[in-house]
């Protein structure tokens, strides 16, 4: 498959500058979910700055119907 690279970095929020993955985004699914975590896309821009990407922190933004 071709990885749509430019593509997805008009699309990706990740504010951590230093990331070797932004716009490869099986790479950040397959390192995020291995941290018990989720990219952050899933996240609104403001959640996301918090760098708290955990499967929790996003429970609690759905529950509070932030997402």
């Amino acid at each position: 498959m071709e990885c749509k690279k430019e593509v997805n970095l008009k699309n990706c929020n990740c504010s951590y500058n230093p990331c070797i993955r932004k716009g490869i985004c099986c790479d950040c699914v397959d390192y995020h979910l291995k941290q018990r975590q989720l990219p952050a896309c899933f996240f609104p821009k403001d959640a996301e700055k918090t760098y708290n990407r955990s499967f929790e922190h996003f429970a609690s933004l759905v529950a509070k119907r932030l997402i």
